[in-house]
């Protein structure tokens, strides 16, 4: 089973989350960008759903942390997030997201996305 690292400080979306993939993938979860660099070196998840807004360390550094990792690069990061501003994806790809899902969560592109990064 694949493995998804959830870096989410409001409990009622890693909880939408974990009733959404928990039948389906091996779900970690982090609360601040922080612990998820921590949890991604520590666990190799096959990918990283990010939040932007993050306490401790905001998700644009936390990406760029796991980004800079030789054994952590290689990681699809989807950025999962409540910016959806104009020019708010740019800044999450330029930061290392390789994909960009805004909130609320649409289910469906969720999952299309899920399929396209883990096969």
């Amino acid at each position: 089973m694949k493995t998804i690292l959830i870096v989410e400080d409001v409990d009622l979306n890693v909880e939408l989350l974990t009733q959404l993939l928990e039948d389906d993938y091996t779900l970690i979860t982090a609360e601040n960008g922080a612990l998820g660099v921590a949890q991604a070196t520590a666990a190799h998840p096959d990918l990283i759903l990010m939040d932007i807004s993050l306490p401790v360390m905001d998700g644009y550094t936390a990406t760029r942390q796991i980004k800079a990792d030789p054994h952590l690069r290689h990681i699809p990061i989807i950025a999962l997030t409540a910016h959806a501003m104009a020019g708010d994806e740019e800044k999450a790809r330029a930061a290392g997201c390789d994909d960009y899902l805004t909130k609320p969560i649409n289910e469906d592109l969720l999952f299309t996305k899920l399929a396209h990064w883990l096969g």
